[in-house]
């Protein structure tokens, strides 16, 4: 399983790397060659991890790496005002519906990569000592970098599903790495529990979703957030209600907070 699910994250990397040499200006492929350290930090886990010693000092390595662009990244983006979009390819194309895998980086992207890369490579340190006698420590560190990958996505994607994508994947991780001991009863039950209860917030980013690609017909941020104040003000509201309820369910708000002490089982 494990071996699927990083060969798929390889094959996000190559299409990262033929798209970033379609760019024309040194930005555009400076920050396609960003994306590939950290995809390539994420994808490699799987398939190294099987032969190379040591390997969970090098996933730290790469997560200290791409923190370290990620300063790069907010100055160029948020200090020198030079937001960047890549579109690696077109997803969905039909009658109906428009949407490309595509990467943003502007002002509030740069903003939250670098507490999401600074907390993750500081995670990964951590881990190299902390779990560097458990006979499992390589199904470990591939749960705590893919996880690192879906909340890259979640934060970078440049449209709802790109990020509803990674919104659901930060899920799986989280419910992997709380139920890592997943022969002890009590880690299976946290889980599922965590599983549960995350579920409240996912069904309302998915009523959301739904509700802005019916009243919008796309769900590009863009295009959104310039035709938003053109729209009926009930409508936003009650989009704006179900991403709330989504954010909430994601960030264990009161009420939907119930599962993060039995997390620590994991």
């Amino acid at each position: 399983m494990l071996i699927s699910i990083e060969i798929m994250l390889l094959a996000v990397t190559l299409l990262i790397i033929l798209s970033s040499f379609s760019f024309d200006d040194i930005l555009g492929q400076t920050y396609g060659i960003y994306v590939i350290a950290i995809a390539g930090a994420e994808s490699a886990i799987g398939l190294a991890i099987l032969t190379l010693p040591l390997l969970s000092a090098a996933v730290a390595g790469f997560l200290v790496l791409t923190a370290l662009l990620a300063f790069v990244a907010f100055y160029e983006v948020g200090l020198c005002q030079s937001p960047v979009s890549i579109k690696l390819m077109s997803w969905i194309d039909s009658e109906f519906m428009l949407v490309s895998w595509g990467f943003n980086y502007d002002s509030l992207t740069v903003s939250m990569l670098l507490p999401v890369l600074i907390v993750s490579a500081l995670v990964h340190i951590y881990s190299t000592s902390y779990m560097g006698e458990d006979p499992h420590n390589q199904r470990f560190f591939s749960y705590l970098s893919m996880f690192t990958f879906f909340m890259l996505m979640l934060v970078t994607g440049d449209n709802y599903l790109v990020m509803f994508i990674g919104w659901e994947g930060v899920g799986i991780s989280s419910y992997l790495l709380i139920n890592f001991w997943f022969t002890r009863l009590q880690a299976n039950k946290a889980a599922i529990k965590a599983l549960v209860m995350n579920r409240v917030g996912d069904w309302g980013f998915s009523i959301g979703l739904w509700a802005i690609f019916w009243a919008f017909g796309n769900l590009d941020f863009t295009t959104v957030f310039s035709l938003a104040p053109f729209m009926n003000e009930e409508l936003i509201t009650i989009v704006s209600i179900c991403l709330l309820v989504a954010a909430m369910g994601k960030s264990a708000q009161i009420g939907l907070h119930t599962w993060l002490p039995d997390a620590m089982e994991g």
